[in-house]
């Protein structure tokens, strides 16, 4: 795993990677690729990158926090449109083609860039810079290894008082509190929007948490993560409020042993489709085949989804350095859903799993 890096050593492999496409410099629109590129925090902020330079195109809402951000980086303080700051930046300098994220650009961006960078011409990249972003260093993984923690305290502060810490409180009000939490343990912000789904709302991977008051004797699924240093962080557990259902008990040690073996499965080199099926196949096995429809995880990092992608489709090897969530599930329609995630690194030797919540059944009834 590389150590620490730097957002110039990080400037400098996109501007390698560019040499393949004949491009001169790239434009970078996304703010979490502007970020990693050159360490600004800010938002509604373009980075253009050329070899041996870089250019902030930023408002004056940013102008102290962009020399805080990012010393060493050019910065272009607009009071117009983004289009006409990005021709000024480029006057004088030899770009005759300009790369750009073909993700992020819409068609009426386009239109606008075309027309304010007048005879230089646009090439369309995808995951120029994104891609850069699979492999974390040193200093990244710190960063996801605090997001994960700070979700823990607030999860582990949160169902402390057993079951009386929910019996009876709408799902909306319990998320509501364990994003409280989650900033009282020191987070920016969640991830993204915490899940809470009691009883058979658990069949719905997405579950948005509503006026449902949870009850004696149900499961109760919490998706949650917190986000430190602009790192992410994503974990699942299901919690058995004073009993455990006979179905779902079954349930959550299929899924439990679905997420171990496809973690021991873990390896650079491996296909990422090929860890998928570990869990996929145990899962048929049990009974449930078609009760686990999406894939089994997805890397995180400035965001919550990005690569790689554990999924049958994902042909690509692991790498060292790379953080996937692994998580499994088994969704029965007026049932329930049993979800379990954790994030893991991927190490030379392995997996190593780096959230440390308990996930054995007996440890998830609340009395």
């Amino acid at each position: 795993m590389p150590s620490a890096d730097s957002p110039l050593n990080r400037r400098r492999r996109l501007v390698r990677r560019l040499a393949g496409r004949r491009a001169d410099a790239m434009l970078v629109t996304s703010a979490p690729n502007v970020r990693y590129l050159s360490g600004f925090g800010g938002e509604d902020s373009w980075l253009l990158v050329g070899r041996g330079w870089a250019v902030l195109l930023t408002d004056s809402r940013f102008a102290e926090q962009a020399t805080l951000d990012c010393p060493g980086v050019e910065h272009v303080i607009r009071d117009g449109a983004m289009a006409d700051a990005l021709a000024g930046a480029l006057r004088g300098r030899k770009v005759r083609r300009l790369a750009f994220e073909s993700e992020h650009v819409t068609v009426a961006e386009h239109a606008k860039l075309a027309e304010a960078i007048g005879e230089r011409r646009l090439t369309g990249v995808e995951a120029a810079a994104a891609g850069l972003r699979a492999v974390k260093d040193d200093g990244e993984v710190a960063a996801i290894r605090r997001a994960i923690r700070m979700a823990e305290r607030a999860f582990a502060g949160l169902i402390a008082g057993g079951a009386k810490a929910l019996l009876g409180r709408r799902e909306d009000a319990v998320a509501g509190e364990l994003e409280y939490r989650m900033r009282q343990a020191g987070a920016a912000e969640a991830s993204f929007p915490t899940i809470v789904a009691a009883g058979a709302h658990g069949s719905l991977p997405h579950h948005r948490p509503g006026p449902a008051r949870i009850r004696d004797g149900q499961a109760v699924l919490f998706d949650w993560g917190a986000k430190a240093g602009g790192y992410c962080s994503d974990l699942t557990r299901v919690v058995f409020v004073g009993r455990i259902p006979p179905q779902m008990g079954r349930i959550y040690e299929v899924v439990l042993k679905a997420q171990k073996a496809s973690i021991e499965a873990i390896r650079p080199g491996r296909p990422a489709s090929s860890v998928d099926g570990v869990a996929r196949r145990l899962i048929a096995q049990a009974g449930f085949a078609g009760r686990f429809g999406h894939g089994l995880g997805h890397g995180v990092g400035l965001e919550i989804h990005e690569s790689p992608a554990l999924s049958p489709r994902n042909q690509a090897r692991l790498r060292a350095g790379q953080v996937v969530t692994v998580e499994p599930g088994i969704y029965v329609p007026g049932v329930g859903g049993v979800r379990i995630e954790d994030d893991v690194l991927v190490t030379p030797d392995g997996a190593q799993v780096l959230s440390r919540l308990p996930k054995a059944i007996g440890s998830m009834v609340l009395h």
